[in-house]
């Protein structure tokens, strides 16, 4: 059987109080759906690092990684990702939406409003939980 190829990316949750920010992708396989801004790690990068360098490069913000949430492991068709989501803050700059559609600071009660990638998904219940302890 042949091996699934694996793409292993980071993801930032941005928050900012008990917001969310999310964006919607504007281009490939998943245009359309929603997700949280990322990428995939370099060769020589720690997540962190990829981190900082794919927000500069996507949202034009300096960013603090903060407390990895969860790691995702999902079977897309064509391929396995593996998606680590970091909370993370702005530390300076005005996101500037630089590769996607759209983007919206969600609310836990809004969370629900925008059609999610599906690996997308998992964080989600997991920020969802998070928000209601910090509530």
């Amino acid at each position: 059987m042949e091996k699934r190829k694996e793409i292993e990316v980071v993801a930032a949750i941005i928050r900012d109080e008990n917001r969310i920010f999310a964006t919607q992708r504007g281009y490939g396989e998943f245009k359309d759906g929603w997700e949280f801004p990322g990428g995939k790690i370099e060769v020589g990068e720690t997540p962190e690092q990829a981190l900082i360098r794919e927000i500069k490069e996507e949202l034009d913000v300096e960013i603090i990684v903060g407390d990895l949430l969860h790691t995702v492991e999902y079977d897309y068709p064509k391929f396995h990702l593996r998606m680590h989501c970091f909370f993370c803050t702005i530390k300076s700059g005005d996101l500037v939406l630089r590769e996607h559609e759209a983007a919206k600071w969600l609310t836990r009660d809004t969370l629900d409003r925008v059609e999610w990638l599906p690996a997308d998904l998992e964080v989600v219940e997991r920020i969802r939980e998070q928000l209601l302890e910090n509530a």
